[in-house]
């Protein structure tokens, strides 16, 4: 056993970074416990002309590819959808495209405004200040005015939009649809101490130029400085609780394999939104039978995941080529409800720059355009380069059927016991998928583009954990309350994805940042009765 500690944090990434940076102003001693490690920049594929092969091994997005030492099998054979995390210091922020849209204020009341789901407790206008302060520290690239979108002002200005978004971008003119820059989180100036993209490469196999914003180069060089400990290759396998009903702490592996427990006044989760319920699930006892702050049920339950779609065509013109942010331009044309659609709620367009050699080379092969024999070189050039996309992010709703358990069998190198996926695509989310894919071909189209081919729902893009430890003001309808902290744990927090209620149709990493440092605002000012 170590030193007692005032607050433990599980996870490093988006969330768990924020809230070290925040609560570490209040001098208490503070600990993060990540299972994974620091990346070295000079590990990142982006380093190497192989990069685009090792997004098919150690950089796989999927960790049941990946099988890094830091990562955990998950079984979801149950789901179309394919779980996707990364497990190190700064958690996914390592891996995203650091596409940074903000969820919109009609997000938070899908029950009052379309009678679906639930209104979140708490608005937009209360996190507000906390997404400005995430933009400032995460450093945020975007263009103010769209009309579509809540009002802001990023810190600098947006990504050039390049030959393949003005092509988008006419193309969308001539049908009479929203497009604007899109908001990310890659500096395209010089930015606290970070260099300005410089297409480097892909944004997701990591960025070895330290442009793009991930949390190990932004919220923990701060966080440290001001005294908070990050301990790296910790597992963690419970949270322990007294007869009494407070967390006392937590059991974990260290990087040698050695069980250990380390005791805490405040336990915070911050393990994305299948690694938290996992640890609740995993965290029974003669108090909580049924999974730690699990009485309402819900833990593991109302799974979202922004099923995704993509529409690609080709053009007869090489663009921009793959190196770089793929991502300068959006629409959210489609993102507000309108019943003659026949779904609720909407979804996000997200143009996308060409794929690389290998990945253009893979799917040609799969959807037969590169023929075997002397038409093979030829076949591939008229294709490279020339390749335009358009991604589908849309609303998932949520139903309890969707879920997070722990597999009977799978475990992980300590023997925890892995999460089990359990997911279907709802209705209203499949009309909204048949709809994108329409509109999109429409754009395709517009932009010249030909040969237009979609995928529905894509496999590998189950980024977005959402959901599965939900807030709200009632203890039987969701786990967390209006400020993060536990129904049935006074002194046990969440601050990650899965505590939200609605999904929105957006990338959700600026909310879970906004409402990780609203809930450590609210625990610094309620420090006097945080238990109460």
């Amino acid at each position: 056993m170590t030193d007692r500690v005032d607050v433990l944090i599980i996870g490093s990434g988006a969330s768990g970074a924020a809230v070290a940076w925040s609560l570490a102003e209040t001098k208490m001693r503070i600990v993060c416990l990540e299972q994974g490690d620091w990346m070295k920049p000079t590990d990142y594929p982006s380093n190497g002309r192989d990069w685009e092969a090792r997004l098919f091994s150690d950089f796989a997005t999927s960790p049941n590819i990946r099988k890094r030492p830091s990562d955990y099998p998950i079984n979801d054979d149950a789901s179309p959808i394919k779980v996707l995390n990364f497990n190190a210091v700064g958690g996914a922020t390592t891996m995203y495209t650091a596409h940074f849209p903000r969820l919109h204020p009609s997000d938070f009341r899908v029950k009052s405004l379309d009678g679906v789901a639930d209104d979140w407790p708490v608005e937009y206008n209360t996190l507000e200040p906390f997404f400005a302060e995430n933009d400032r520290m995460m450093g945020v690239s975007g263009l103010a005015g769209d009309p579509a979108y809540p009002a802001h002002q990023p810190p600098m200005p947006p990504l050039p939009l390049g030959k393949f978004s003005d092509r988008m971008a006419r193309a969308m003119n001539t049908l009479g649809w929203h497009w604007w820059p899109s908001d990310t989180a890659l500096a395209t100036e010089d930015y606290g101490g970070r260099a300005r993209c410089i297409n480097l490469g892909h944004c997701t196999p990591g960025c070895a130029q330290g442009a793009k914003a991930s949390t190990d180069i932004t919220y923990w060089p701060e966080a440290i400085r001001a005294g908070v400990e990050l301990r790296t290759k910790c597992r963690v396998r419970e949270i322990t609780v007294r007869p009494d009903g407070m967390a006392t702490g937590v059991i974990y592996y260290d990087a040698d394999g050695v069980e250990r427990f380390q005791a805490a006044e405040v336990v915070i989760l911050a393990a994305n939104g299948v690694g938290t319920p996992r640890l609740l699930l995993n965290s029974r006892s003669e108090l909580f039978p049924d999974g730690l702050a699990n009485s309402s049920g819900l833990v593991g339950k109302n799974l979202m995941f922004h099923p995704w779609a993509s529409v690609h065509g080709y053009v007869d013109e090489k663009l921009d080529g793959h190196r770089g942010p793929p991502l300068s331009l959006w629409s959210q044309e489609f993102y507000e409800t309108d019943r003659s659609r026949g779904f609720v709620r909407g979804y996000n367009l997200q143009f996308s720059r060409t794929t690389g050699i290998i990945t253009e080379g893979i799917t040609n092969m799969a959807l037969g355009r590169l023929p075997w024999g002397e038409a093979h070189h030829d076949a591939f050039r008229g294709h490279h380069g020339k390749r335009v996309t358009v991604g589908v992010c849309t609303e998932d709703l949520p139903e309890e059927h969707n879920r997070v358990t722990l597999d009977p069998v799978l475990k992980d190198a300590n023997g925890i016991p892995a999460p089990k996926i359990d997911y279907t695509v709802g209705e209203n989310t499949r009309r909204m998928l048949d709809h994108a894919i329409a509109r999109t071909t429409e754009i395709l189209e517009a932009a010249g583009a030909t040969d237009i081919r979609a995928q529905s729902p894509v496999l590998y893009a189950g980024w977005h954990l959402l959901g599965t430890a939900r807030m709200g003001t009632d203890p039987q309808r969701s786990v967390v309350n209006e400020w993060g902290r536990s129904h049935d744990v006074k002194n046990l927090f969440i601050v990650d994805g899965s505590i939200f209620v609605t999904s929105g149709g957006v990338n959700p990493t600026s909310t879970i940042q906004a409402l990780a440092l609203y809930i450590a605002d609210q625990m610094k000012q309620r420090l006097a009765t945080l238990f109460d």
